[in-house]
């Protein structure tokens, strides 16, 4: 008989860039559907509080104030919260004016 213990690896995720913690309303959905709010952004992604259920994998279109539709994957869904990556990184303006809506 063999015995065995194993530790999971961890993985640590580094980010492209560090994400500036804000407090913003937004949309999900292309017609504004669903509200949700902003809770860190980078230029690469965002951590969303929803008032629905987003499940991993999936894409959602997330609206972010003063801006268009933007594509992004939901990398970690956890009931009311979620992690996504957008398909395109924001234009730097539009992150620092996101970050300036939250002085």
């Amino acid at each position: 008989m063999f015995a065995a213990e194993f530790e999971p690896a961890e993985i640590d995720e580094q980010r492209h860039m560090p994400r500036a913690p804000v407090s913003l309303d937004a949309e999900i959905g292309k017609a504004g559907r669903s509200l949700c709010r902003v809770v860190d952004v980078s230029i690469h992604g965002a951590r969303l509080q929803t008032y629905v259920e987003l499940t991993k994998g999936s894409v959602i279109w997330l609206t972010l104030p003063g801006a268009d539709p933007i594509a992004a994957d939901v990398m970690w869904a956890d009931d009311f919260a979620a992690g996504c990556r957008f398909h395109r990184p924001l234009p730097m303006e539009l992150f620092d004016q996101l970050v300036a809506l939250n002085r």
